[in-house]
C-alpha cells in the first residue's frame, strides 16, 4: 500500500474523500480534479481507477500488485482510456474518437474509465463535444478530468462534475518534489519552496536564466552584509539595482535575502544563541523593506537603508 500511504500524506483530505465515496458506493460518474502541477492529481486518478478494477481489494484499497493494478500503473489497461493534448490543445477529433471508443463495451469488464489530462487545453469544439457526452453518459462509465486552471473549463462541464480540490504542497513536500522530479540541489529546492508554494511556479522560476543570476547577486550582497563589509553599499548601486528592475523582481530580492539570513540565524540558534538575536534585527529590517516597496519607496533607497542599518550600526 505504498502508493496509498504517499497519496494520503500529500493529499489527506482528497484521499479520505475519494476512499469514503468508494467504500460507501457513492462514486460519481464524472470528476474534475483541480490543483497545481505536482500535487498528485494524475497519481490520485490512477489510484482511484484501480479501485474499480483491482482483483484483490483489501480493506477497500487496491492491492497495487494484481494484473489489473499493474497494467493501470503502466497505462496499459484496455478499459482505461487516457487523453492528453496533441501539441498545445486537446482537439475535437480526440474527443470524437473517445466517444466512439466508449460506445463499445469494455474489453475485459463492463466498466470503462476515461482520464483527461490537462483538460483546460480542450479547444472550444472539443469542450462542446465532451459536454454533449457528459449530458448522456453511458452506463458503467467514469471520467476524471485533471486541470491546473479551473477557470478555463466550461461552466457547463464543471456543473456536471464533482470538483475535487487539491491543496498546494507544504514547503517540505514541494522541496522533496523539486529534488526528486527536477534534480535540483537541496539548497535551491529549499529556496524555491520559500519563494512559492506552487510546484509549477517553482519549476518556472528554476528554469529562468534571470533567476540564477539574481540568486547569485543576492548571495553576494548577503555575504557583504554578513561580514559588515562597506562594499555592500557600493554593490547595491553597481549591481543590485541593475539586476532587479521591476517590483516583482525586487520583492523576490528581499525574499531571497530573508531566506539566507533565516538560515544563518537558525544555524546560530543551535550553536551560539546569543549571536542569533542580531539576525532577528536584520530580518525585521528586510520585512519592513518589503512593506516600504509596496508603499512605492524606491528599491535602491530601501536596499541602501538595509545596508546602512546592517553594516554601519
Amino acid at each position: 500500500m505504498d502508493e496509498a500511504n504517499y497519496l494520503e500524506k500529500i493529499q489527506p483530505i482528497v484521499f479520505r474523500q475519494l476512499q469514503n465515496s468508494f467504500k460507501h458506493g457513492r462514486s460519481a460518474h464524472a470528476y474534475l480534479f483541480e490543483g497545481d502541477q505536482g500535487t498528485g492529481k494524475a497519481e490520485m486518478a490512477l489510484w482511484f481507477t484501480k479501485h474499480l478494477f483491482c482483483l484483490n481489494l483489501t480493506n477497500d484499497l487496491p492491492c497495487e500488485t494484481c494484473n489489473n493494478c499493474m497494467r493501470i500503473s503502466n497505462h496499459e489497461h484496455p478499459d482505461v482510456v487516457e487523453v492528453a493534448p496533441e501539441g498545445q490543445t486537446i482537439k475535437v477529433d480526440q474527443i470524437r474518437a473517445l466517444q466512439s471508443e466508449l460506445a463499445k463495451s469494455g474489453f475485459e469488464t463492463v466498466k470503462k474509465v476515461v482520464l483527461i489530462h490537462e483538460a483546460e487545453k480542450m479547444n472550444t469544439s472539443s469542450a462542446n463535444s465532451l459536454l454533449k457526452f457528459l449530458e448522456e453518459p453511458p452506463a458503467n462509465f467514469m471520467i476524471i478530468l485533471e486541470t491546473q486552471a479551473l477557470g478555463k473549463i466550461l461552466p457547463t462541464i464543471r456543473s456536471r462534475c464533482q470538483i475535487i480540490h487539491f491543496q498546494g504542497l507544504s514547503a517540505e513536500q514541494l522541496k522533496e518534489q523539486l529534488i526528486t522530479q527536477n534534480q535540483l540541489s537541496h539548497k535551491t529546492a529549499e529556496l524555491l519552496a520559500n519563494l512559492t508554494n506552487s510546484y509549477t511556479k517553482a519549476v518556472e522560476i528554476s528554469n529562468d536564466e534571470w533567476f540564477n543570476d539574481a540568486k547569485d547577486t543576492v548571495i553576494q550582497w548577503y555575504k557583504y552584509l554578513e561580514k559588515k563589509d562597506p562594499q555592500a553599499f557600493i554593490y547595491v548601486q553597481k549591481k543590485l539595482v541593475k539586476v532587479f528592475k521591476d517590483k516583482a523582481q525586487q520583492q523576490m530580492a528581499f525574499q531571497i535575502l530573508t531566506f539566507y539570513f533565516k538560515e544563518k540565524r537558525d544555524e546560530l540558534l543551535q550553536l551560539q544563541p546569543t549571536k542569533a538575536a542580531a539576525y532577528n534585527h536584520v530580518l525585521e529590517e528586510v520585512l519592513l523593506a518589503s512593506q516600504k516597496l509596496e508603499a512605492n519607496v524606491s528599491f535602491q533607497t530601501i536596499a541602501e537603508q538595509i545596508t546602512l542599518h546592517v553594516v554601519f550600526v
